[in-house]
């Protein structure tokens, strides 16, 4: 090592230049400020700014057409619902109830009729209970496990196995002339009353519920479809209005065809959906509302019906919890003020003189059945019982005949009503049927000519 002469100021070390930092070369910056740097390039010229443009446009159109595929796809589901699944369910659970409540009537009248039972009175019993038995388990096959239907069904299933041993047991001690034949027949008719009937009508409810929870589903409107669609159409026509003012060219092909392809979505979505809330509505207000008070007035009828033959089954054994009246009189009394009620309603829902004919009919025919019975009551009240049982079974004349008139035009009134929600409901699903599939090609066409339409602009470029 050499030293510098006394008196010389040392002399420093050269810097490292390898300790120096390495310049940082321009490809290997962040990617996301490096995209950033060529997006602002690219918008600084026309052809970048086109790029952007359809890209953009493509995607706006892209989206506006899965959109529109998934709203559109749900609301056809719940309109499918309707028509395929929660209609019929609520029908079935109708007719469940209306299945109960006649097999009840019939097993009152059988007992009427004395130790030998007419055979037709037996046979609609039976079928009522068979009906009442193959719609609960359908109605079990096509209801989720988790839900309070389900477990109504359960409770259904479990109680009428009880309910026609009773009356088996009321029969039996009928033929043999027990008077103990009658107690059963009214231990049956309260097990009904009071545990089978509610079930029923809770399943009914609750189906009816879901019926409306589907209907109101299919019928909200798209709005998230509809401002994406207004979105796009826009910015297409944007496009063209700016294509025409840098080129003088009054049209591009590409982009006419994405527009026509937008305009057909949109107006296809705002129609389609229109014609589907309309017939869907007109089905819940011209069909449903008039299937859910006839159903109603049809039970009530045969609620009062089987009281009415209970009032002679019974002679004054059962009185109202203030002790002064008969039981079963006086629930018959409130069941044919409910009947009325509801067949004017149904007469006011009625759309036309072939629904209202047969609702008029049942009208008339209840004022029948009230006045015979009266003379019917008036008749037991002088003690002739054999007389009495004539008005109220007899084959003519009695309260009976005026009863079964009834029910033919309730049920002939509810075939009509069914119709009219079938094919109402019906054409609300069939306007959704297309358009998710639609809308889905046809955005996809709008895309392709989109980026199509503005390519061609770019070529001009090269």
């Amino acid at each position: 090592m050499t030293y510098p002469p006394s008196g010389a100021a040392p002399r420093l070390p050269e810097p490292d230049q390898s300790s120096a930092p390495p310049a940082v070369p321009a490809q290997r910056r962040g990617a996301p400020s490096v995209a950033a740097e060529r997006l602002r390039a690219a918008a600084t010229t026309e052809p970048g700014r086109l790029q952007i443009i359809g890209a953009a446009l493509a995607l706006l159109v892209v989206v506006f057409g899965a959109v529109t595929y998934l709203e559109i796809s749900a609301r056809a589901s719940a309109a499918h619902d309707v028509v395929k699944r929660s209609q019929p369910l609520s029908a079935d659970a109708a007719s469940i109830y209306r299945s109960l409540a006649d097999a009840d009537t019939m097993a009152a009248s059988g007992f009427l009729a004395g130790a030998e039972e007419p055979d037709e009175v037996h046979a609609q019993y039976e079928a009522d209970i068979d009906e009442a038995s193959r719609l609960l388990v359908k109605a079990a096959a096509n209801t989720d496990a988790s839900t309070s239907s389900y477990q109504e069904i359960i409770t259904l299933g479990e109680l009428l196995p009880e309910y026609t041993g009773l009356i088996e047991r009321a029969r039996a001690n009928n033929r043999q002339g027990l008077p103990l034949g009658g107690a059963y027949l009214r231990y049956a008719n309260q097990k009904m009353t009071a545990e089978l009937l509610p079930a029923a009508e809770r399943l009914y409810a609750a189906e009816t519920g879901r019926l409306g929870t589907d209907s109101a589903d299919a019928r909200r409107w798209p709005l998230f479809s509809l401002a994406v669609g207004i979105v796009a159409l826009a910015a297409l026509l944007w496009m063209q209005r700016r294509n025409y003012r840098r080129t003088n060219r009054v049209f591009n092909r590409g982009l006419v065809t994405a527009t026509a392809a937008a305009t057909v979505v949109l107006l296809w979505l705002v129609v389609g959906h229109t014609v589907a809330r309309a017939e869907l509505q007109g089905a819940m207000v011209h069909g449903q509302q008039s299937l859910d008070v006839l159903n109603k007035a049809r039970i009530n009828s045969l609620k009062a019906r089987a009281n009415e033959n209970l009032t002679l089954v019974a002679r004054g054994a059962v009185l109202t919890p203030d002790g002064t009246r008969d039981q079963y009189e006086s629930d018959y009394g409130k069941g044919m003020k409910a009947l009325g009620a509801q067949l004017r309603s149904a007469e006011k829902l009625a759309d036309d003189d072939t629904g209202s004919e047969p609702v008029a009919v049942a009208i008339d025919t209840v004022s029948e059945w009230q006045e015979r019975h009266k003379e019917a009551r008036a008749t037991d009240d002088r003690g002739e019982y054999d007389s009495a049982l004539r008005q109220i079974i007899g084959a003519k004349d009695s309260t009976g005949e005026s009863f079964a008139k009834v029910d033919e035009a309730l049920e002939q009134a509810l075939a009509l009503e069914q119709g009219d929600f079938d094919g109402a409901a019906e054409s609300g699903r069939r306007a959704l049927g297309g358009l998710p599939a639609g809308a889905a090609v046809l955005a996809v066409l709008g895309a392709v000519a989109a980026i199509l339409g503005v390519n061609r602009r770019l070529s001009e470029y090269r």
